[in-house]
């Protein structure tokens, strides 16, 4: 596993991360706890160290397995990135809530659940540029990070052309941007990317594998259950997407490489992106992502 320096934090993270959206239920599978186990365990063996997860994937469900789990293990090894600005009511289902006495409570129930007296980077759920534009927020987040229950802000923008936020990470304390990066959707490679580099700005690069489409297991037609978030999305633009994977596949993947592996090292090469946050079904899939560590190097961008 290769390590890189969070932005300005100081943080040492794996290049690749565990994403656990799908411990909440809504990637088609419900998670026990050893299930959940075996998944950070193989990453722990691959020396990864960074878990992101979020307070409404599944009312704090994903919180609860990894916390659960931080709970036997040693807290200072991992380094765990939450979010907040959700309430969770049924799968696909989710409101606004960000104002501060909202927030403050879900960082209580955050830690709760993770069982733990911090997290290490606490982030604004892509949430809408006015509920952003609140001092009363950021001057609440500040006073936490005072109190130690929170070590780094960061922002997860919603839009990933959202400049506006990302521009104003340094002014509101936030260290990280999370967004949505891989070879379908290079938008952040125009103007966020650049702000980020200017301000010294860690950047975790969510959805790597476009939803899993670059894994290359699905063909144009693929169909998901009704409790994976894919089962939702536009089947006429899904299809397209998967068209230009095959594509990709046969133009830039090099022969005998697997797929996900080179889309994960291909995000990695960008000089604003610090680390990759794949979500992982099983351990199989933890190892398969951590190989991309490997493959930096030899990947050539097209």
């Amino acid at each position: 596993m290769k390590f890189r320096k969070l932005g300005r934090t100081g943080l040492e993270v794996s290049v690749v991360g565990v994403g656990t959206w799908q411990f909440g239920g809504e990637w088609g599978l419900n998670y026990t706890q050893a299930e959940a186990d075996a998944i950070l365990d193989k990453a722990a063996e691959l020396n990864i160290n960074l878990i992101d997860t979020a307070e409404c994937y599944g009312d704090h469900l994903s919180e609860s397995l990894i916390g659960d789990y931080l709970s036997r293990r040693k807290r200072e090894d991992w380094i765990v990135a939450t979010k907040f600005g959700h309430r969770f009511h049924d799968l696909f289902t989710r409101t606004d809530a960000f104002n501060p006495e909202e927030v403050l409570t879900q960082l209580d129930a955050s830690l709760k659940a993770l069982r733990t007296d911090y997290v290490d980077l606490y982030q604004f759920h892509s949430g809408p540029d006015q509920v952003f534009d609140n001092d009363d927020l950021w001057t609440l987040l500040d006073k936490q990070i005072q109190a130690g229950k929170i070590r780094h802000l960061g922002i997860s923008i919603g839009s990933n052309d959202n400049l506006h936020q990302t521009q104003q990470a340094t002014q509101v304390n936030a260290d990280v941007i999370q967004v949505v990066y891989n070879r379908l959707d290079r938008v952040p490679e125009e103007r966020v990317f650049p702000s980020c580099l200017e301000q010294n700005l860690g950047v975790l690069a969510r959805v790597p594998l476009a939803s899993g489409y670059l894994s290359g297991k699905y063909k144009p037609g693929a169909e998901f259950q009704k409790n994976d978030v894919r089962n939702n999305h536009d089947v006429g633009q899904r299809d397209e997407k998967l068209r230009l994977v095959e594509e990709i596949q046969r133009n830039e993947v090099p022969e005998g490489v697997p797929m996900a592996e080179w889309a994960l090292a291909w995000c990695l090469q960008h000089p604003a992106v610090t680390s990759v946050i794949p979500g992982c079904k099983t351990p199989e899939q933890v190892e398969s992502n951590a190989r991309a560590a490997d493959l930096v190097l030899t990947v050539e961008k097209a």
